[in-house]
């Protein structure tokens, strides 16, 4: 299968940072299908050469084990095209249509790695240019939109020139492996379903936490804030997955189908609930892994006035008949203690203890990053003497030494599953649109309270788990969070 690969923002961060790596990477797995080209475009005058050392040059930053050696990088840049566009004009778009005519691929790829506000001007540009027939496939970067209104406006464009199954919204959680075993777990093993309800399950945690600041980005960070970045999105995915129902087939549409009735069955916020269940934080100067760093407000291109939120934890429920009265707690947050991305299944204790010690409940802990493994944690006889107290002990298992491969990055897994029209890991628009829908009261909360004068983000030192607030909001339900347990 021949294929053209398109890249709108060629020179931008996320091509040469996560793009560009990931595709050398399924180039040197023999993954990427035989008689490809990709296509760099961008505003810079460049010429294929030219564009091929840039790339080679930012290579360098890729960690060791993935770095190419000279010659694996040379047959991979024979790949590498580059073409001057700008993106506001017509003739460029129809100058891009001839470099695509000329070879006829049997799959083209247009992936917008670019700004979202730019999205509907591309697509736009891109129908009246003739590239959308049916060989044709949009990926579209997240975020898409920054509210429900701006997110239904740039799907309302693209569904105005491509169908919804050549539309494919990214997001990168879902490509990572983990994510693949989780839906393993619950669909391809009869271990856990008959436990995988509110009768046997106490509570369900999401932490998706990083060590690092917002560096350079605190402009774009700025506008954005943790929720919109991670909750909106990455986290809502996670949920769903988590709690949705067993879809009848494996095919795309069936899994997002039980995907939407889950975001659907959200507790929907309002102005009460957001102020007892939704914790925001903002952090402060404190130390990082042995290094003194500065707060938020301290940080390059960020308003010394600013009200955004770099830290979020919330609970919430799913209100249907599996998990009726289960809290879902959700939490991310920047230069928390440890870069950590989890989720935590917390069982229920046994009903009548008969061994001293057994007061701990079972727990399973599905490792997203930067380890890749799940944990199931259980209690067992000491077997020291006549003393019958219970020990905790944990199965651990650790994908990457019991596959012992490498294995397929985010970016690889999803890049390779646009070429082949896989839609299975990447979000329906409608499923988007309920996920803002969703977060949109806590928004309109924060922001009413800032122009009333009231009190922003609460303050946690970086290198903590955040605000205190975040450890009683799940105190109030007699639980706690992994790390405290």
């Amino acid at each position: 299968m021949s294929f053209d690969l398109v890249f709108f923002g060629g020179t931008g961060d996320l091509t040469w940072r996560k793009l560009m790596p990931a595709l050398f990477q399924a180039f040197r797995h023999g993954k990427l299908p035989p008689g490809g080209r990709i296509l760099a475009v961008a505003r810079d005058d460049r010429s294929d050469e030219s564009y091929r050392a840039f790339i080679k040059e930012r290579f360098v930053d890729v960690e060791s084990s993935k770095r190419p050696s000279d010659d694996e990088f040379a047959r991979f840049a024979e790949l590498l095209h580059y073409r001057r566009m700008d993106l506001s004009r017509d003739e460029d778009y129809a100058g891009l249509k001839s470099w695509i005519d000329e070879r006829g691929a049997d799959t083209v790829v247009l992936y917008l790695a670019t700004s979202p506000h730019l999205f509907p001007v591309i697509c736009e540009k891109l129908g009246a240019a003739g590239l959308n027939t049916p060989q044709i496939r949009v990926v579209l970067e997240k975020p898409l939109g920054h509210d429900l209104a701006s997110a239904q406006e740039i799907n309302r464009v693209v569904r105005s020139v491509y169908s919804e199954r050549q539309a494919f919204r990214i997001d990168h959680y879902l490509g990572k492996p983990s994510v693949q075993n989780l839906m393993a777990l619950r669909f391809g093993n009869a271990l856990f379903e008959p436990l995988w309800r509110r009768e046997s399950i106490a509570n369900i945690q999401i932490t998706l936490a990083e060590s690092l600041g917002v560096g350079t980005r605190g402009d774009f960070y700025d506008r954005t804030g943790a929720l919109r970045d991670m909750i909106q999105n990455h986290a809502l995915q996670l949920l769903t997955m988590i709690a949705m129902e067993p879809p009848s087939t494996g095919d795309a549409d069936a899994i997002r189908d039980e995907k939407l009735k889950v975001l659907k069955s959200l507790k929907p916020f309002t102005p009460e609930t957001v102020v007892r269940d939704v914790i925001r934080g903002q952090y402060r100067g404190g130390n990082v892994a042995g290094q003194a760093v500065p707060g938020y407000l301290d940080e390059l291109k960020v308003p010394a006035d600013s009200h955004t939120e770099t830290f979020v934890a919330l609970r919430t429920e799913v209100q249907n008949w599996r998990w009726a009265g289960v809290p879902f707690y959700l939490r991310t947050g920047k230069r928390l203690s440890a870069r950590d991305a989890q989720i935590v299944v917390n069982f229920r204790q046994v009903p009548h203890p008969i061994f001293p010690g057994a007061h701990r409940a079972n727990k399973l802990v599905i490792k997203l990053q930067p380890e890749d493994g799940l944990e199931l944690h259980l209690l067992a006889a000491k077997g020291s003497g006549t003393n019958d107290a219970l020990a905790p002990v944990s199965l651990d298992l650790d994908f990457d030494k019991v596959f012992q491969t490498d294995r397929v990055g985010a970016y690889e897994r999803l890049l390779l599953d646009a070429i082949a029209g896989r839609l299975n890991l990447f979000v329906r628009s409608d499923e988007q649109e309920q996920a803002w829908r969703w977060v949109e009261p806590i928004l309109d909360s924060w922001q009413r309270s800032r122009e009333n004068g009231g009190e922003g983000p609460r303050g946690y030192a970086a290198g903590s788990w955040g605000p205190a607030a975040a450890s009683a909001l799940v105190a109030r339900d007699s639980h706690a969070w992994s790390e405290e347990q």
